[in-house]
């Protein structure tokens, strides 16, 4: 029924609710709330209705009452525990373009996932905030049983990861293991054969990914990584001068470094500095993940430009689009790409 066939409704003594709006538009409580909300996933002609109902009856709402009204909030859940400051910046970043303008905030939460009271704690916020949704970051998006929690309380949830362990509606994934294996490619086309490798911590399917890629890339190029130029990282800053002090006392010690984070990356260029080795005639160094401080240390650095801001924007915006239960679009399956940035920090092997 149209507005203009409909005779003005008389206005209810009391307040009006988001009960009489639905019930006067002929819709569900949703549809209303997605109207409140200025979500994209309403037909034009049903928002033009309720707005004038709205008008109508003078109806103002409660920015309070709205999450009590479905028994939710509004607010989107950032799940991380990843010691890189900068990658959880950008995620945010991301996450918070993907909102805008929908009448979703976002609430950040860091956790330990090795901590004894991990899955209980992150399901006490998920509860206490009566969350719509979460974003989970890694390596916390790689835990099957918070996904599998989640879902038992019918809460919406999109992965962040660097290899497909979800289907297409609830995964933005990476293509990590072919990123890396072109910053392989690009050390041994300049001539490196002794290569030194900084994974990132235990557990993290990204080092996994990255390391297996870079491996990949170097066999290609008939180049060995041999373990006594592997070293262990933990995605910070403090690790990276550790590991490559690690790796530049072999003998003969590496021509070329690769990080699998920029934080590690800047670490490698501490250690160089006190060992008076130079960079790059001496040593080359490829990091990951683009970050701002790649391109602020001296010489700027060769990484790989990982895109989490593009990322975290997509995890948002498939999270608002299951609100209005749209199937996912082939693309949504496919990874986003990962490529190498040539900068100042890699050069030919002397």
């Amino acid at each position: 029924m149209s507005p203009s066939a409909r005779s003005k409704p008389a206005p209810p003594k009391r307040r009006a609710t988001i009960n009489d709006i639905a019930r006067l538009a002929e819709v569900s409580k949703k549809t209303v709330s997605r109207v409140i909300n200025q979500s994209p996933f309403v037909k034009e002609d049903t928002r033009q209705r309720i707005h004038e109902i709205m008008n109508e009856l003078g109806y103002v709402p409660d920015p309070q009452a709205r999450g009590l009204a479905f028994r939710r909030s509004f607010l989107i859940g950032l799940v991380y525990d990843n010691p890189n400051a900068q990658f959880v910046v950008s995620a945010q970043q991301g996450v918070l373009e993907g909102v805008r303008g929908s009448g979703y905030e976002i609430v950040l939460h860091p956790c330990d996932r090795l901590a004894k009271n991990f899955l209980p704690e992150v399901m006490a916020f998920v509860e206490r905030q009566k969350l719509y949704g979460v974003v989970l970051l890694p390596p916390v998006s790689e835990n099957n049983k918070l996904v599998e929690m989640l879902r038992e309380r019918n809460v919406h949830y999109v992965r962040v990861a660097s290899a497909v362990i979800d289907g297409p509606a609830h995964l933005i994934v990476s293509n990590d293991r072919l990123a890396t294996s072109e910053a392989a490619t690009h050390l041994a086309m300049l001539g490196h054969t002794r290569i030194g490798f900084i994974s990132g911590p235990p557990g993290f399917r990204s080092g996994k990914e990255r390391r297996e890629g870079f491996v990949e890339g170097l066999k290609a190029h008939g180049i060995d990584l041999p373990e006594a130029y592997v070293a262990q990282g933990a995605y910070t800053y403090e690790s990276g001068i550790e590991a490559a002090l690690q790796l530049l006392a072999q003998k003969p010690r590496p021509t070329a470094i690769f990080a699998a984070n920029d934080e590690m990356a800047a670490g490698v260029y501490e250690a160089a500095r006190k060992l008076g080795v130079a960079i790059p005639r001496d040593l080359s160094i490829v990091g990951f993940d683009d970050t701002p401080v790649s391109s602020r240390l001296w010489p700027p650095l060769t990484t790989v430009r990982w895109p989490l801001v593009e990322m975290g924007r997509a995890a948002a915006q498939k999270l608002l689009r299951a609100e209005s239960g749209t199937p996912p679009a082939a693309a949504d399956a496919r990874p986003f790409s990962a490529h190498l940035v040539v900068r100042e920090s890699t050069a030919a092997a002397k």
